[in-house]
């Protein structure tokens, strides 16, 4: 069958190139567009159901990306040795495609869809992540699924400097800051990243940089979607509307919706049940053999008219939902050390959203290892997030981790972990528990990591804080109101949702997403410039809180030392199949790791108390240390022979005693030494075999000569005893000429 794929190319500023091709793979699905960038290749397909399911009023959208082990020559890990449930990097990677096209569906479009985009081959150069929403999107130009795109996502990282666009892997190295962007060619949808406390000034050129790239994208998209003749979508009817009773029920419910908002009640169940109460109590007024019916378009209609109330309060009285000012933090309480146990512990509480954090201190055991198609290592410095349905006060079940519990972690891990100390010795986990919540668990998350980790002792560079901004506009943007630590009900009902971490020094970490069209980069500084605010008045609080990391670790907190030792020596200090480390370890009752490094050999010895701590750095130093001549060893008798017998005088190391260095007395046989094997005895290294590298000990060397003893002489071999030497002059010299041929050895 004959193959007509249309082919697109998009270059980059440094000279790489991105393809996008059409009409080869997966042509069953709605659309499919294989990308290559390098050795990278994804494949990325969309497909979506004809008709919406029956009373879904919303857009259910799956997105997921996955990378098999395959594409980098590689087995999977486990026992069954397949791909199994996602990682924690192909979640978050799922989620950054996703932020950006669920608000670019139609409003009334509620058909299942799903987007799946596949790493089949990887390089290691290039990063797959940045090209993924790529793809996804390019699959959507090519199908006939109605989408207000299309968009791309890049990363964008300055590097010496320098802005680069998808920088590689080895460029992300030397970046001081990273950031996911994605959009359209109008507008920013979607921002992520993490930085080294840059100033809002750099970050929003970042961002231009970014978008600036994307609107080559978006062009190439079009051109493709053109050629493969998909600019005509679908025709579907997803809603089935009454407009007389849209129109009854704003008449006859937006002034009271108005009334609830206005009011400015800081509770947030007061609020809930009020604006239910006047739903319920229209429905109520509906005929009862029109109610069921009508029930469902009542409730859709209602919330318009209860998001119209709140944001024009907002707009035209400046009042919010719990009565504060546009720039106003809710009131904050925390307090540190609330836990006995946990290595450090901390509360904070900020109006009605908590966070419960602990942090544990642990050995280089501890690691976490990562084992993803592209990145392997281990992570020293974790952060988990939990968030139990109770948290909102919903009688449900908590079943595993969610993708959002995952994201609001990585967003939390990415701004506390560039204050985490270099030289740090310990592994360090923190876990937010989210007790309860109204908006910016994850900001709360980061405030409460940074109490908890200063009372557990963590010299941190920097304490950091975060804040969560909104923004209510009008059409076009020409009317707004940027909103300082939002409620959940704002974020829901606004127009944006603009997460800012950082020190007082400048930022460390950011999310964003925007669900607005025209949001201009004017409206984002402002923005940044009004968290900045609300960052320090937090920090100020952190800082009266804790001022600084506790002097010393709890008692409780294992003590750990560390130490370099030669590369040559590792494997005396492992010993053969790890039976000295291990006897260490069951000496001591300490635990001992070792890692060979570029330096040498890099020990890490963590125990409860400093006497286990100095018995194994006793032990070890016994083991590195060089024999030094003329020192004296304790050592213990390994063997007896008939000439002397081997003393293990240092830590896999043996030396000869020879009979003759027991005593000061002759002695004819090992017999009259009285040395068994296992006795301890003190010896003084007479000599170290500079060829042989043979040890000479002695005893005797140890003990007090005895009086009138005289040193026997060698003497010359002729003048020993009275034997008188054989002259052998006279004999006469046997000629070697009459023996004949030499005979060959």
């Amino acid at each position: 069958m004959a193959l007509n794929p249309i082919k697109k190319t998009i270059t980059l500023a440094d000279g790489r190139t991105i393809t996008l091709e059409t009409g080869k793979l997966a042509k069953q699905a709605d659309g499919a567009v294989e990308l290559r960038m390098g050795n990278t290749m994804l494949l990325a397909t969309v497909v979506s159901a004809k008709e919406a399911g029956e009373g879904v009023d919303f857009m259910p959208l799956t997105v997921e990306y996955k990378e098999k082990f395959s594409s980098n020559g590689r087995f999977p890990g486990g026992f069954l040795k397949r791909e199994g449930r996602a990682s924690d990097y192909e979640i978050l990677t799922s989620r950054l495609v996703d932020r950006v096209l669920r608000p670019l569906f139609p409003d009334n479009y509620h058909a299942d869809t799903f987007v799946n985009v596949t790493m089949y081959s990887a390089d290691g150069v290039d990063a797959p992540d940045a090209l993924a929403g790529l793809a996804a999107s390019a699959a959507l130009a090519v199908s006939d699924i109605p989408f207000n795109g299309p968009i791309s996502e890049v990363r964008v990282a300055r590097v010496d400097g320098e802005f680069v666009i998808n920088p590689t892997f080895d460029q992300l190295q030397k970046a001081d800051m990273e950031l996911m962007v994605g959009a359209t060619y109008d507008n920013i949808m979607m921002v992520e990243g993490e930085m080294d406390e840059v100033s809002e000034a750099d970050l929003l050129a970042a961002l231009k940089a970014a978008h600036d790239a994307i609107k080559d994208h978006c062009k190439v998209q079009l051109e493709l979607a053109e050629e493969a003749k998909a600019t005509v979508k679908r025709e579907y009817c997803h809603e089935v509307n009454d407009e007389d009773l849209r129109k009854d029920v704003r008449e006859k419910c937006y002034d009271k919706a108005y009334a609830i908002a206005k009011a400015g009640c800081a509770d947030k169940h007061w609020r809930q049940d009020s604006f239910d109460a006047i739903c319920e109590e229209y429905i109520a007024s509906i005929p009862e053999e029109e109610r069921e019916e009508k029930e469902p378009l009542v409730r859709r209609y209602y919330h318009d008219v209860e998001k119209d109330a709140m944001r024009r309060c907002v707009l035209d009285e400046g009042i919010r939902l719990d009565g504060r000012k546009t720039n106003e933090i809710r009131p904050i309480w925390c307090e540190v050390d609330y836990l006995p146990g946990p290595h450090g512990s901390a509360v904070f509480t900020r109006g009605e959203t908590q966070s419960l954090a602990t942090v544990t201190l642990g050995t280089k055991l501890d690691e976490k290892i990562l084992d993803d198609v592209l990145n392997q290592g281990k992570e020293r410095f974790l952060l988990h997030y939990n968030f139990p349905p109770f948290s909102t006060g919903e009688a449900r079940p908590s079943r595993g981790v969610s993708r959002r519990e995952v994201g609001h972690g990585n967003l939390a891990h990415r701004a506390l972990k560039r204050m985490f100390p270099e030289d740090f010795p310990y592994v360090c986990r923190v876990v937010s528990d989210i007790l309860e919540s109204n908006g910016s668990s994850s900001m709360a998350t980061v405030c409460a990591g940074t109490l908890a980790l200063l009372d557990a002792g963590v010299k941190m560079r920097k304490p950091v804080a975060g804040i969560a901004m909104g923004l209510i506009s009008d059409e076009g943007a020409t009317k707004y109101a940027i909103l300082s630590d939002i409620l959940g009900d704002e974020d829901h009902l606004g127009d944006m949702d603009f997460k800012v971490t950082g020190t007082k020094d400048g930022i460390t970490a950011t999310q964003m997403d925007i669900k607005c069209d025209g949001l201009s980069y004017e409206i984002l500084e402002k923005a940044l410039n009004q968290a900045r605010e609300g960052r320090l008045h937090i920090l100020n609080i952190i800082n009266e809180t804790i001022p600084e990391p506790r002097a010393d670790y709890k008692p409780q907190v294992p003590r750990i030392v560390t130490m370099l030792i030669p590369k040559e020596l590792i494997g005396a200090v492992i010993g053969p199949g790890g039976k000295v480390i291990q006897g260490i370890q069951e000496a001591s009752g300490a635990t001992v790791s070792i890692d060979e490094i570029d330096e040498g050999g890099y020990i890490e010895v963590a125990a409860p108390n400093k006497d286990s701590i100095d018995k194994v750095l006793e032990m070890i130093n016994a083991i590195v240390a060089l024999p030094e001549e003329g020192k004296v060893y304790k050592g213990k008798v390994r063997s007896i022979l008939e000439f002397g017998a081997f003393v293990e005088f240092m830590p896999n190391r043996d030396g000869l005693l020879h009979i003759s260095e027991i005593s000061w007395n002759r002695l004819e046989n090992m017999e009259e030494s009285g040395l068994k094997e296992g006795d301890e005895v003190e010896v003084k290294l007479l000599e170290v075999d500079k060829k042989t590298g043979k040890y000479r000990l002695s005893m005797r060397a140890l003990q007090e000569k005895p009086e009138g003893y005289v040193e026997r002489e060698r003497r010359p071999r002729g003048e020993r005893g009275d034997r008188p030497r054989r002259d052998n002059g006279d004999r006469p010299r046997r000629d070697n000429g009459d023996r004949g041929p030499r005979r060959q050895r």
